[in-house]
């Protein structure tokens, strides 16, 4: 891959888009009391999403059990979620006039299923008022606990995310409280159980994976079933943060989707700006149609 050092080059420097969509979403979300991954983990693309009016929703608080070296969310929650969030989420999402509408959460290991109930209860809940509403879920490990995954899989999102997040090397520096092996086998286990529910999985660069890594995980990723794959360009949200190591350019993204796409994914969405929840609903349209199309070759 190309590299560039320390100093952002070009390509990811951008101009946030400000106006009247931007602070009407700002206000509904806080006047509702809800959190958004978006602001929390300081998304780059928060300022456009916001101005199309889609946000990802980060339920059961904005403190995370776990405290990773690359994410800006604050750790050490000190309350139990709140058990009517699931229907706040539900009203803004109507409020927004959403059809697309991604769930994720703060890792939540001080739980007994690790949140995975109150997945399914802001899924029902979305569900209820507009079964034609798309949800994915972007779920933890919830530390490899079988039921807990059932229980989000028995309230039927229509995309199950689980980031693997960076190659097995960089564990121990990137995310030492989680277990490469373990996120591979919830993908499995997913698709085992809800063949028909599309699995998707996201990945950093930019912390010094070699390019080989990268891709074994890609093909790990495709043997243990995985559908879809978003990269991204990881920027580090503050000093005390893990450094980037290297900045990947547009054309080693692109090069990594056609890589990613030869191992067998269904979809691919690469570049310096992609996250796991950026553009999902494009995303998982390609993946559904594509998945549409083999089963009728197939019929």
């Amino acid at each position: 891959m190309k590299i560039r050092k320390k100093q952002k080059p070009e390509w990811l420097k951008r101009t946030l888009p400000t106006g009247p969509e931007y602070e009407r979403m700002k206000k509904l979300l806080s006047g509702n009391n809800l959190n958004t991954v978006c602001q929390e983990a300081k998304c780059p693309n928060q300022f456009e999403c916001f101005s199309k009016g889609t946000s990802t929703f980060m339920i059961m608080g904005e403190k995370c059990t776990r405290n990773c070296n690359f994410c800006a969310v604050q750790n050490n929650p000190i309350d139990l979620p709140d058990l009517k969030e699931p229907k706040r989420v539900s009203k803004t999402v109507e409020k927004m006039n959403l059809s697309y509408v991604v769930i994720t959460s703060v890792t939540r290991d001080d739980l007994e299923d690790g949140g995975a109930s109150f997945f399914a209860e802001t899924i029902r809940e979305i569900k209820k008022l507009n079964k034609d509403i798309l949800v994915e879920v972007l779920i933890p490990d919830f530390q490899g606990n079988k039921k807990a995954l059932k229980t989000v899989l028995d309230a039927k999102p229509d995309v199950l995310n689980h980031n693997i997040e960076t190659v097995p090397s960089l564990y121990h520096r990137v995310r030492p409280e989680a277990i490469y092996e373990r996120s591979l086998d919830l993908i499995k286990r997913s698709k085992a159980y809800a063949p028909g529910i599309p699995t998707k999985s996201g990945l950093m660069v930019g912390l010094g994976e070699k390019k080989e890594d990268l891709i074994q995980t890609f093909q790990d990723l495709v043997e243990h079933g995985c559908d879809a794959l978003t990269i991204g360009q990881y920027l580090q949200p503050s000093k005390d943060h893990l450094p980037v190591e290297q900045f990947v350019t547009p054309e080693d993204f692109e090069n990594l989707r056609e890589i990613a796409l030869e191992k067998g994914f269904i979809e691919v969405a690469s570049g310096p700006f992609v996250r796991s929840s950026y553009q999902a609903a494009s995303l998982f349209e390609k993946v559904n149609n594509c998945s549409q199309h083999i089963e009728h070759n197939q019929i």
